[in-house]
């Protein structure tokens, strides 16, 4: 009787997986990863020389600046973890967790400038306030190229919604800067009226980073 014939059919990555080449999802993770923690570090420097300024300035526009300087490095926490996991759900839910953030922020503005409005208050050390403002400015407008342009590299919402918020925070930063020039000039309503108008800015960015992450 003939003897049964078995048939081997083996191809070349049939197993599954390629040799000599790394996973793309590993590639983009790492990538994230690393966009994710250059943009801290710039702004871990940043905050730190902002508080060394605060701590013989004692600011409150300054101390406004920090909140939302620190605010925006937290971000970096979840849109990390989700790279890290490499799941593009925990990537979506971080996208939303940074949207919130941004809100946030606006909110923390926009109350600062109504209080200013309501209670005017001297602030003093103009020249160190607008030297934070601009290491605010800088530090901030950098972390944002670093993470926008890796969010549109990666096509990943959560870092370009994260980019969104550090630029918003630049933002800020640009108002410490204006608001010392109006405190100098002795115009001080212009001082809530800029905090005002940089909480509407930010706004406009909540919406259009809800838009990305939902997109």
């Amino acid at each position: 009787m003939p003897s049964a014939v078995h048939h081997h059919h083996r191809t070349r990555g049939e197993h599954g997986h390629t040799h000599g080449l790394i996973d793309p999802t590993i590639k983009r993770s790492r990538a994230g990863i690393r966009a994710v923690l250059l943009s801290l570090l710039v702004l871990a420097g940043c905050a730190a020389a902002q508080v060394a300024i605060f701590a013989f300035s004692g600011s409150v526009a300054l101390l406004a600046d920090l909140i939302h300087n620190f605010g925006d490095a937290a971000t970096a926490l979840p849109v990390g973890a989700a790279f890290a996991l490499r799941s593009v759900r925990a990537e979506r839910w971080a996208g939303l967790a940074v949207v919130f953030a941004i809100f946030v922020s606006a909110c923390v503005a926009g109350y600062e400038a109504v209080d200013r409005l309501i209670d005017p208050r001297e602030v003093k050390y103009l020249g160190a306030l607008a030297g934070a403002g601009l290491v605010g400015y800088l530090g901030n407008w950098l972390a944002a190229q670093i993470r926008t342009r890796a969010g549109e590299r990666l096509d990943s919402p959560a870092l370009i919604a994260d980019g969104h918020h550090a630029r918003a925070d630049a933002y800020v930063s640009l108002a410490v800067i204006a608001s010392a020039a109006a405190l100098a000039l002795g115009v001080d309503i212009l001082d809530p009226l800029i905090g005002l108008g940089i909480t509407a800015v930010i706004l406009r960015i909540t919406w259009q980073s809800w838009k990305t992450v939902r997109g």
